[in-house]
């Protein structure tokens, strides 16, 4: 079945196209992975699929039969939105008679007829269990509490709710635009494995490459205005890639030589016939529109060493608290050069904080940082700093410096025009005013900002959001070639894979673990050790048994052989009652609204707690007789 299509798309913002004459369609089934740089159009493509913004040309046709949902960058709400509600409006019409039902129930002076009828209307459609998979869905995500009003919820909160709804609603189609954006990485993980072992059919745009790479069946790049596509996932289109730009960097060093040569004529001013003349200057025109790709260099920056004391970071046994929440406890760091370090942990867990005690920002509660005289810091933080609007490109990183320098003699010098030129400013874009980009543009823009100061400690406070995935690339290259100190927060596996040699981990009640190697390496130990606790768990059940049979065969000695068995069965029947009393507990608290079901489970809670009484009792009297 066709999920969509698009036929001879083409849009324009002002004058600049975004992409012309573009087609492409999606069966049912299908993940495409939509890429290209910053500014390529592609939040406007899935805008313009999803049927909020028109093309200039060409039209995107959805089938009428699917249910489509969207997860835009910035999540939509109403002031008044809880998070529970903001899920099951999902499902409008299962939405508003659970709105009713609950209304009803909390009124003193409710219909019990109507009560009675929309339970039945939500017991058709199975109401009851999507608000439990809901709430289940909230907590996976990292959302615990159902009532969270998303006026007051952060831009991680507001994402996870957002994630929930478009899963619970169950759609045809899923376009979602940057989904891990603001989300740590266990929850990145757990919406990468939900969304691979789904039958869904998904498009969307990501810069986390193993993301990309774990769900796309087909990759579609946005380049120079047009579409291009390639079967398989992140790892076929880079090998694809690389096949079709050796056979495209052979044909255009073809073209730019005889376009070489056409210029060459024109620039003469061959005598020739005007008609003749005018043909070839037609012809070469042509010409520059067919050299459709530039030659991708690899990009290399080697930054100079920038001395670094015997004193660097010094923090000793600091703690840290925000509103009696203890984020760091007691924890010690002492810095060596060329430390390659990444945070990670849930959000709000204290990772940014930790950054900002490092810069003396922040003052720890306890215990003492301090940093070494030589210590110049470049500290890139989520919210990024205010930019001169009416400068242009290039003035507003000169502000900063003319040049970084990277050695000695003439050819050591990295101009604010080169560094531009290798973060994919092109000499155009330098010229333009800081108004006029993207915001990830800016973004790309403050981090060169930090790195034109040339510092020689970087604390990168999730760097990777809103760059898309050639700027990651050139930053990575950057970082390789950087020789201070790094801490990077960051919830970008592939990237912290790529440039970290040390992962510090929040594991909660603030605890800092920490563990030698990148991601790959972390995720390798904390599987070893989730494997050592389940043995452990295993050998000490395998010893239980042993000691309550001797226990069994001590007290048991003076009993007859019926009440042997009596007090053998006794033991499995307690620990049953008392187990099953805790879900009745856990059950009646989540679905207290649910009438009919709290009648039985009540029912079931008295007739459970009478057993667990009379076992007991009857347990004590044969223990006794024993005795």
């Amino acid at each position: 079945m066709t999920i969509f299509s698009v036929n001879n798309l083409s849009k324009s913002y002002g004058e600049a196209p975004l992409f012309q004459n573009i087609s492409f369609g999606m069966e049912q089934g299908e993940k495409i992975g939509l890429i290209g740089r910053n500014g390529a159009g592609k939040s406007t493509l899935l805008k313009i699929i999803g049927g909020l913004e028109t093309p200039d040309i060409g039209e995107a046709v959805l089938n009428s039969n699917i249910k489509v949902e969207y997860l835009t960058q910035s999540t939509e709400y109403e002031d008044d939105d809880e998070a529970i509600d903001y899920v099951v409006k999902s499902i409008p019409e299962l939405y508003l008679i659970l709105k009713e039902y609950h209304e009803l129930l909390s009124s003193n002076n409710g219909d019990n007829q109507r009560i009675i009828d929309l339970s039945h209307r939500i017991d058709e459609l199975n109401g009851w269990g999507i608000e439990a998979e809901a709430k289940k869905t909230l907590q996976k995500v990292g959302i615990t509490d159902f009532n969270l009003r998303l006026k007051y919820a952060s831009g991680g909160e507001k994402k996870r709710i957002a994630i929930a709804r478009v899963l619970i609603s169950k759609p045809d189609l899923l376009i979602l635009d940057e989904p891990t954006n603001h989300l740590d990485a266990d929850t990145v993980q757990w919406l990468q494995d939900e969304l691979s072992q789904s039958n869904l059919s998904i498009i969307f745009v990501t810069h986390d490459r193993y993301f990309l790479d774990s769900l796309s069946t087909r990759i579609i790049e946005l380049d120079m205005e047009r579409l291009f596509s390639y079967q398989g996932n992140y790892e076929n289109y880079l090998m694809q890639k690389a096949i079709f730009l050796q056979t495209e960097k052979s044909t255009n060093d073809h073209l730019q030589n005889k376009l070489r040569t056409e210029l060459e004529w024109l620039s003469r001013g061959a005598k020739a016939r005007r008609t003749k003349q005018k043909s070839r200057i037609d012809w070469a025109g042509k010409l520059k529109d067919d050299i459709r790709f530039v030659d991708q260099k690899k990009i290399k920056i080697e930054v100079g060493n920038v001395f670094l004391g015997s004193k660097i970071i010094e923090a000793h046994n600091i703690s840290y608290s925000v509103k009696n929440r203890l984020l760091i406890n007691n924890f010690s760091y002492t810095a060596r050069p060329t430390d390659k370090i990444g945070i990670i942990g849930p959000n709000g867990s204290g990772k940014s904080s930790l950054l900002k005690i490092f810069t003396e920002k922040f003052t720890p509660q306890k215990g003492s940082c301090k940093l070494g005289t030589t210590v110049k810091i470049g500290h890139y933080e989520q919210e990024i700093e205010s930019l001169d609007q009416s400068k242009t490109v290039i003035a507003s990183l000169r502000e900063i410096a003319e040049y970084i320098n990277v050695g000695e003699g003439k050819e050591r010098k990295l101009t604010a025009a080169e560094l531009l030129d290798k973060f994919l400013f092109p000499r155009k874009r330098q010229n333009s005013y800081v108004y006029t980009l993207s915001g990830g543009e800016k973004k790309r823009l403050a981090l060169l900002r930090l790195l034109m100061a040339n510092p020689n400690v970087l604390l990168l406070d999730e760097p990777t959001n809103d760059f898309d995935i050639e700027t990651l690339n050139v930053l990575e290259d950057y970082l390789d070639n950087f020789y201070g100190v790094l801490i990077v927060v960051s919830h970008d596996r592939a990237f912290l894979d790529r440039c970290v040699e040390f992962i510090w981990a929040f594991e909660g009640d603030g605890k800092i673990k920490e563990y030698p190697g990148n991601y790959s390496d972390y995720l390798v130990k904390k599987e070893s050790n989730k494997v050592l606790e389940r043995e452990n768990k295993l050998n000490d059940k395998k010893a239980e048994p042993q000691v309550v049979k001797e226990i069994k065969s001590q007290n048991t000695a003076k009993l007859s052989f019926k009440e042997k068995k009596e007090i053998e069965q006794l033991d499995i029947d307690i620990p049953h009652y008392e187990s099953r009393i805790n879900e009745i507990q856990t059950e009646l608290a989540a679905k207290f609204s649910d009438y009919k079901l709290v009648e039985s489970l009540n029912l079931e809670l008295v007739d459970i707690t009478n057993k667990l009484n009379d076992g007991t009792e009857r347990w004590l009297e044969l223990s006794e007789k024993q005795d």
